[in-house]
């Protein structure tokens, strides 16, 4: 039962925001399973999730890399560091930086675990985001815009 839980888990959060641990086990209920906020927490730490920037400017929970634990303000200075200018085509963001530092900045930006950011792909000056869906573009541009002028 606890690896379905955990599956259902890491499908909510993937596709909606999630602040709370309340909020997730009301998720949980309105999915058939009966869980406890006890049960809920326990469940967030075997599953390594953290609270990152959500497109709202809020903290959601999103999957922790199990690799390597990074320093969120670290993050934003590469990302501050390389950034040059982004724009937007159908559900892909394209993102231009300083000459060499694209795949610095597309690991930072992975690393973020942005909502509605599927992954990036770097050249040598620009990166390439797959997001959700086109509608999603405009959120993930404000929380990159936010990262970058807010931090």
């Amino acid at each position: 039962m606890k690896n379905y839980r955990h599956q259902k888990i890491m499908e909510i959060i993937q596709q909606r925001e999630v602040e709370t641990q309340e909020e997730l086990a009301a998720l949980l209920g309105g999915a058939g399973f009966t869980v406890t906020q006890a049960t809920v927490s326990r469940d967030i730490k075997q599953l390594n999730l953290r609270k990152v920037p959500s497109s709202s400017g809020r903290q959601c929970y999103a999957p922790s890399s199990a690799k390597e634990s990074f320093d969120g303000n670290r993050l934003v200075g590469i990302l501050k560091a390389g950034f040059v200018s982004m724009d937007a085509a159908s559900n892909i963001l394209v993102i231009k930086t300083v000459s060499g530092m694209a795949m610095a900045v597309a690991a930072a930006i992975d690393a973020m675990s942005i909502p509605k950011m599927i992954g990036c792909i770097a050249g040598d000056d620009t990166i390439m985001c797959a997001v959700r869906s086109a509608e999603d573009v405009a959120d993930v541009m404000e929380t990159l815009e936010r990262l970058i002028g807010g931090n």
